[in-house]
């Protein structure tokens, strides 16, 4: 079991059910969704220029297609930080999305541990948790 998980989504229904199969799945301790791609990104930047890496979390579900700032933008950011990331917090691409070229991208990144396809599976879980 994972302490902490962040979802980052614009949709509401899609963090629901997100969160609805990680706690039915005792997937982690705590679960934290965000509906703004900002805001989860500030929260991390806190956690990784905070003094104890606890406040990070250990799993992040992004979506890739968000106004203002996309997942691909997060993981942006993201990259100067990816020495501090490695090893701590795996992110997983979860979309709707079935475009190839964005698959392959994710691939590309170092950042990203896997992509997924909406909604969360429990057996796509229990493959992660084996991870």
């Amino acid at each position: 079991m994972y302490k902490k998980v962040f979802i980052v989504d614009d949709d509401e229904v899609s963090i629901f059910l997100t969160e609805a199969i990680l706690e039915a799945e005792s997937f982690a301790n705590e679960c934290k969704g965000f509906l703004d791609a900002k805001i989860a990104l500030q929260n991390l930047m806190d956690s990784v220029h905070g003094s104890s890496t606890e406040a990070l979390p250990e799993v992040i579900f992004l979506d890739l297609n968000m106004p203002f700032l996309s997942g691909w933008d997060f993981l942006e950011a993201l990259s100067p930080y990816e020495q501090a990331l490695r090893g701590r917090c795996r992110i997983y691409i979860l979309t709707s999305s079935v475009d190839e070229q964005e698959q392959k991208r994710a691939a590309h990144s170092k950042l990203v541990a896997g992509f997924l396809q909406k909604p969360l599976e429990d057996e796509w879980l229990l493959q992660l948790q084996k991870n």
